[in-house]
């Protein structure tokens, strides 16, 4: 069972969800950008919560499967067809063996994701099958797809499954939005609706002043250029520190809002170092990163504080949201 790659589009690699475990040996975590998504897709087709699936950037992949398949298309919506024929994302669909899919550009939204019955199976490394690539590891050959490539494909008994789906009637599209998109937050300011990313303070937020802190929570911060899968770096009101934003190196977790010498904030994505040398001013909690990762530069955010607690109440919430779509089978 497997996969031809026919155009790999503008970046599409393997993820799941992530090389965890080998940071203090300065193995960064990776896997999908928008968790959610990721989840999301994997639930439609009854995968396990790991199993590897693609990541497309703004621009979706032409691919063949070689066998029966049941897929699943999640995250930023874009033009797809199967053989021609328009199929909807959030949903369990069924492609014959030889059949193509082909996924255009996402309209709005960054990063889109593609699911199989049994999931994508190259070789995992350090227990991840998960795409680094500046390290060079996981995925397929550590890299981007390119044309001509092969994916195999986990054990999945595609016609059973496919029946167990039609037999309850899930083989059409998610309705309810909040479950598509993940109860993210947002914030009304004026005329603009914009993100709203809860975050918990610090784990240097000592280092920043009064004014520093309270701007952070009531300023709006745009997307810069220099955005990947590893950090967003934001410009908007410089944020005010007492002795400046150099610290003894210490730990980074997807979420940190690291706080460069001129004042901008950074997040950390998927693909961020171990290690960093800046002022955490807070950590975006890691139910409202995948709104975060579908972003695309010049648009724009706002923070809020939020406590511990309530970033495990609402992690909860979400994951039960995948959990009810992967209960129905």
């Amino acid at each position: 069972m497997s996969i031809t790659v026919r155009d790999p589009g503008r970046l599409t690699t393997v993820q799941d969800a992530g090389r965890t475990g080998y940071a203090a040996q300065g193995y960064r975590t990776c896997g999908a950008a928008d968790g959610y998504a990721y989840r999301l897709g994997n639930a439609l087709v009854g995968n396990d919560p790991g199993a590897a699936v693609l990541e497309c950037t703004l621009r979706g992949a032409a691919l063949r499967f070689e066998s029966d398949t049941v897929f699943a298309l999640t995250g930023a919506e874009s033009p797809a067809a199967l053989d021609g024929t328009p199929v909807p994302y959030y949903a369990p669909l069924f492609a014959k063996a030889g059949s193509t899919l082909e996924m255009g550009a996402a309209a709005s939204g960054l990063r889109s994701y593609l699911a199989v019955g049994g999931g994508i199976s190259t070789p995992p490394v350090l227990g991840s099958r998960a795409t680094d690539v500046k390290c060079g590891i996981g995925g397929l050959a550590g890299r981007k797809l390119a044309k001509g490539d092969t994916l195999p494909t986990g054990p999945c008994d595609t016609a059973a499954l496919w029946q167990a789906i039609t037999a309850k009637h899930l083989d059409r599209p998610l309705r309810d939005k909040a479950v598509c998109a993940g109860l993210h937050p947002v914030r009304v300011q004026g005329a603009q609706t914009l993100p709203l990313l809860r975050a918990v303070p610090g784990p240097q937020d000592a280092a920043f002043t009064a004014q520093g802190l309270y701007d952070f929570t009531h300023s709006i911060y745009t997307l810069t250029p220099n955005c990947d899968r590893m950090a967003c770096k934001l410009a908007g009101t410089p944020l005010q520190m007492h002795r400046g934003a150099d610290i003894l190196s210490d730990g980074i977790v997807p979420g940190s809002v690291q706080v460069s010498a001129d004042g901008q904030p950074i997040v950390m994505l998927a693909d961020h170092q171990t290690t960093g040398g800046y002022a955490k001013i807070a950590t975006v909690i890691s139910a409202d990163l995948p709104a975060l990762a579908q972003l695309r530069p010049g648009q724009r955010v706002c923070f809020t504080f939020v406590t511990p607690t309530r970033a495990v109440q609402a992690a909860r919430r979400q994951a039960a949201l995948w959990q009810r779509v992967r209960n129905r089978l």
